[in-house]
């Protein structure tokens, strides 16, 4: 089935004009059971009409697609699709994103992470997200990257996600089982796009936070405004004005909190845009993106 998988994964994630694939490889996040508790009922499925076209759900192997340029320049990023912590965009986010990076050489690992919405535990994410970034580095010879230069990108709650990792990489979600835990999970760098950031009021209003708040604590501990420090690494944030599912004030908070911790960030706000644009549709100010990040990476010395 996995194989299988790769192979749909390698079409999906070549450019259309491309007269060959990348396959990509699968790699599993734990050598046995995962952490904590749960478990989906019935198999992994893939959404095949509406907002669930290419998001994927009962996500029973949490595992990373890695993808490998031709050309690499030794930076990596976690690929961290969306969906309210019950589905993950992978189809029309997490993948073109990674196409895109993967040109410009960047190795890419897209994450397929365990869901509160189809009956893991809560904090399932977060243990997911640590792990996929210690392995990463752990094999970062091996992969040919530089573990210095290994970012995390996440839209809507995998921006959520990414933003945790910046900020609470170095709490452990999980207990260490092996040498790969004793490896750094918090990204070198970060970029959240639309993302949803607080599970305070008055802007607790998203599926993320209603997946999260049997956690304890949860308005403060999964706040990622809450927790940047001094050593919260930099952070590039996109967001659209009038997004109606996470309020441009997730990322007005989060951009506040590195002004005041004196970290770097960059923050773009769209006029217009809404929700769930992935890469963003030609010719609209939210398909900027991309290029503003890359730039943003370059102009720091990651890509």
């Amino acid at each position: 089935m996995l194989r299988w998988l790769a192979v749909l994964a390698a079409l999906i994630a070549a450019p259309a004009a491309a007269q060959e694939t990348i396959e990509a490889e699968i790699v599993k996040l734990w050598p046995g059971a995962p952490p904590g508790h749960g478990r989906p009922n019935g198999p992994e499925k893939v959404g095949a009409s509406d907002s669930a076209k290419g998001a994927v759900t009962n996500v029973t192997e949490p595992r990373m697609e890695i993808y490998r340029p031709a050309k690499p320049n030794g930076a990596a990023a976690l690929v961290i699709g969306g969906g309210g912590y019950f589905r993950i965009q992978i189809g029309s986010a997490a993948r073109p994103v990674a196409r895109t990076l993967l040109a410009r050489g960047v190795t890419v690992a897209v994450l397929y992470y365990r869901l509160p919405g189809d009956g893991w535990n809560a904090d399932a994410p977060f243990q997911d997200g640590q792990r996929a970034m210690r392995l990463l580095r752990a094999d970062a010879k091996r992969l040919g990257i530089d573990p210095k230069r290994i970012g995390a990108i996440g839209s809507s709650a995998g921006g959520h996600l990414a933003g945790i990792l910046a900020t609470r990489g170095a709490h452990d979600f999980y207990p260490r089982i092996d040498t790969v835990d004793a490896q750094p999970a918090t990204p070198n760098f970060a970029g959240l796009i639309y993302p949803v950031v607080s599970m305070r009021a008055p802007i607790d209003t998203t599926r993320t936070k209603r997946e999260l708040d049997e956690l304890p604590n949860y308005r403060d501990a999964y706040s990622v405004e809450a927790h940047v420090t001094a050593d919260t690494p930099p952070i590039f944030l996109a967001h659209s004005a009038d997004d109606p599912i996470a309020h441009v004030d997730h990322s007005l908070r989060l951009f506040a909190a590195m002004q005041a911790a004196k970290r770097p960030a960059e923050l773009h706000v769209f006029q217009t845009g809404g929700h769930s644009w992935g890469l963003g549709k030609p010719g609209t100010p939210v398909a900027e993106w991309p290029r503003l990040l890359i730039n943003w990476a370059g102009a720091n010395g990651w890509f």
